[in-house]
């Protein structure tokens, strides 16, 4: 079963806690045992496992901003004019995809870890998210 969720991002490393919603998918298909690959297209915005709570939201955000500044200069910005060229970066470091472990019918994460989607790009955008259960 394959499912696209539909979410407004802020971009500047907007962190959206989607657990829930892919959980929901993963009981509409009735798998039982089997993986979950959550996906998110586009070159902007990546998908990974937190502690979804302020202060690591926060870490995390900061850390993006000490290894990929926004500040620096990239080609990107030069050949394109777009000015997202750190959001490119990000987004490689990160990933876009995710295959966690379902068994007995219930996604197999740690107490504290939750899915997130993370948004780097430099406004606002409406992001697809594919979640595919097998």
């Amino acid at each position: 079963m394959t499912e696209r969720l539909k979410l407004k991002t802020q971009g500047f490393c907007d962190i959206i806690n989607i657990t829930e919603k892919v959980s929901s998918v993963i009981s509409k298909s009735k798998v039982q045992e089997g993986s979950v690959l959550v996906f998110v297209n586009g070159s902007t915005a990546g998908i990974t496992t937190i502690e979804f709570e302020p202060g690591l939201e926060s870490d995390l955000k900061k850390a993006f901003e000490r290894l990929f500044p926004k500040s620096l200069e990239y080609a990107h910005n030069e050949k394109w004019g777009d000015g997202n060229g750190f959001s490119h970066v990000r987004a490689s470091f990160l990933k876009p995809d995710l295959v966690i472990p379902i068994e007995n019918g219930k996604i197999l994460l740690g107490t504290w870890q939750q899915i997130v989607l993370v948004d780097f790009d430099n406004r606002p955008r409406e992001r697809e998210v594919i979640v595919s259960v097998k």
